[in-house]
């Protein structure tokens, strides 16, 4: 949880954000809620590819990921 919400913070800067394991504490699924001005101006489906792209290696490693 901790490593998700540093690297969000160290590439978006973020206005808001929250990470949040939603998997009855094992670790598996997260819930994250972040909003940037690195967003401004792009879809959401373009908001979630760079959220995912910098969560590559941590994405691999557990089931499921809400943004």
């Amino acid at each position: 949880e901790k490593l998700i919400y540093d690297k969000l913070t160290d590439k978006f800067l973020p206005t808001e954000l929250a990470v949040q394991d939603i998997s009855g504490g094992c670790g598996d699924f997260y819930a994250i809620k972040i909003a940037s001005e690195a967003f401004k101006g792009l879809s959401t489906l373009n908001q979630h590819r760079l959220v995912t792209r910098v969560l590559k290696e941590e994405i691999e490693g557990i089931h499921g990921l809400q943004v």
